[in-house]
């Protein structure tokens, strides 16, 4: 460690210092006595500012400031999976055995653990040549992930030597011509994307396992995704239930700027939870980002990234990797924060001008691509960011500036929380961009009427927001049966079917197989009650049939008995045809 200047102003999180012509933009400094991490951000002259990661109370003019000439970089390798780092890929829990309770300033241990042994099984002999992003060997991370060791970026050459057995991550385990030794674990700068050979169309749905998302509003694997809402709406319910039942094969939650209960829920919950496909806990393939809204808020900025960057690690792998940041508001809040102590001409609401490419840089991080190595294996990054726009106005900068670049929008709406409908997916708003390409593998893989289905299902919504504001005025009854009928559709679609109870034991999931059999029993009321009242029936002797409880009640029908719901559906149309049978013969 090298000592490179001394500090001449401290405001806030943001330190300047003189003296530092050797440093660059983005290197890492550790400031005072305290070794506070910091990062340069800005250089004018030899005068550097910093974004220091933590408090700087007591920090003055004066006080040394030392370089480490790298930049911002997180460590690769096993020992990532389970474990919850701050902003700047510190593991917490190891530092509260290091520091107590309360972490103190400057406390700064190995990102990875150099004491723990992983057993290496080689992939690769003697003789082989290898280059960046080959794998020369696997590990047995946790029960349900194989971690791969991967030949770092820009390096290639013959294996001289490979070791199989116990090793810690820093220790040599392949040597390549040249005496150049390879480790378990590589460094990665955090604001730099790691590379690929190409990326691929994404045509595959993320999912999820919440209807209106699934079916409505469906995201591609290696897609974007928004969730902005009011305080209070659910957003970070929806990522909760996303990181629990999303079918990928890793998820990277980010709890940026959020209060400290929610991720202390990720905490609670996740580990307790039981991996439908794998039978073992969730926290299994899960890695948490922890900045919550009373650590400092500059580390903020660096979370986002940090998080980003292990999935793409993850996803050189050729693992499928879901990353949830909750939420990019705070994030913009923390860019907003730095640019006014650095005195830059503010933007819209004081955001800085540089926002959108900010966010875009991110989001473009996303993406179903075709990773480095022999093999040509197939890796994928989906985003899902929640934004929080202040009293949920969504024409403020940070959620324009992000729904400019994502792809799927679910629009969370406060009168539907209020409601008690959850999730509060205002499905008159919302849009998805990868509809087509996701409607063309449903209807493949699913049902081939799948997409028909949704689209008949979305009509009679948007239809019955045009009736609602007939019937306010008029009130409902000046309505014709058929025009009733169509509420009476829409009332089942948006309880039977949008309505999800997230802590319900069956309802908090829900398959593809099972959505499409529920969609087809609540059109199927549709479609018959046309037929009856063209038949003579009365819209009331439909509405007060004893079999629409069952039609209500197929969302709790446990997924290993989903046949029942094709029983419904038959039990109904026997139903409605005894009653048009029954209108016929009164007719006549």
């Amino acid at each position: 460690m090298v000592k490179v200047g001394r500090v001449i102003k401290v405001s806030g999180p943001l330190v300047e210092a003189e003296g530092m012509d050797e440093a660059k933009v983005y290197d890492v400094v550790q400031v005072s006595g305290h070794k506070l991490i910091g990062e340069i951000i800005e250089m004018r002259g030899d005068i550097a500012s910093i974004q220091v990661y933590e408090d700087t109370t007591g920090i003055g003019p004066g006080d040394a400031v030392y370089s480490t000439g790298e930049p911002l970089s997180v460590e690769l390798g096993p020992g990532i999976l389970e474990k919850m780092f701050d902003g700047i890929q510190r593991p917490l829990e190891s530092l509260r055995d290091f520091t107590g309770d309360f972490l103190t300033r400057g406390a700064d241990i190995p990102r990875l653990d150099r004491e723990k042994k992983w057993y290496f099984t080689p992939c690769v002999q003697v003789g082989d040549e290898v280059s960046e992003g080959d794998i020369i060997g696997t590990v047995q991370e946790t029960p349900v992930i194989l971690h791969k060791i991967m030949v770092p970026k820009g390096i290639s050459g013959k294996v001289t030597e490979i070791r199989e057995g116990e090793f810690t991550v820093a220790d040599d385990i392949c040597t390549l011509d040249g005496n150049r030794t390879l480790q378990m674990m590589q460094k990665w700068p955090v604001r730099k994307s790691r590379g690929f050979k190409r990326k691929i169309n994404p045509t595959e749905p993320l999912i999820t396992g919440q209807r209106v998302i699934d079916t409505f509003f469906p995201v591609a694997k290696g897609g974007t995704a928004a969730i902005p809402g009011p305080f209070g709406s659910g957003k970070t319910v929806v990522q909760h239930q996303l990181a629990k039942w999303s079918d990928t094969e890793i998820v990277v939650y980010v709890g940026c700027g959020e209060r400290g209960n929610e991720m202390t829920d990720v905490l609670m919950e996740f580990p307790e939870l039981k991996d439908s496909k794998t039978g073992e806990s969730l926290m299994k393939r899960t890695v948490l980002i922890a900045n919550t809204s009373n650590m400092p808020v500059a580390a903020r900025e660096a979370s986002i990234y940090t998080g980003i960057t292990i999935a793409e690690y993850y996803r050189d792998m050729g693992y499928s990797v879901a990353i949830m940041a909750d939420s990019t508001s705070r994030w913009a809040e923390a860019l907003r924060e730095m640019s006014g102590r650095l005195e830059e001409m503010p933007g819209d609401e004081g955001f800085p001008a540089y926002l959108s490419s900010r966010i875009a840089e991110f989001y473009e991080r996303a993406g179903r691509v075709v990773c480095f190595g022999k093999d040509e294996r197939e890796g994928a990054v989906t985003i899902i960011g929640a934004v929080s726009p202040p009293g949920g106005d969504i024409s403020e900068p940070v959620t324009q500036a992000t729904l400019r670049i994502v792809k799927v929008f679910w629009g969370l709406d406060y009168a539907l929380s209020y409601a008690r409908h959850f999730p509060a997916v205002n499905w008159l708003n919302s849009y998805s961009l990868y509809q087509r390409k996701i409607d063309e593998w449903m209807d493949q893989n699913i049902d081939r009427e799948f997409s028909k289905n949704r689209q008949m299902a979305m009509t009679l919504l948007q239809e019955e927001a045009k009736l609602q504001e007939i019937a306010r005025l008029v009130g409902r009854d000046s309505l014709s049966e058929s025009d009733q009928l169509k509420l009476e559709a829409a009332k089942s679609i948006r309880e039977d079917f949008l309505q999800q109870n997230a802590f319900h034991e069956v309802d908090t999931y829900c398959s593809l197989q099972k959505q499409n059999k529920m969609l087809k029993l609540v059109l199927e009321f549709y479609r018959q009650g046309v037929k009856a009242l063209e038949a003579g029936v009365y819209l009331k002797e439909i509405e007060k049939l004893p079999i629409r409880e069952k039609i209500a009640r197929a969302k709790f029908i446990p997924e290993e008995e989903i046949e029942k719901i094709d029983d419904i559906h038959r039990e109904f149309i026997q139903v409605m045809n005894e009653l048009m049978k029954k209108a016929g013969v009164t007719n006549a």
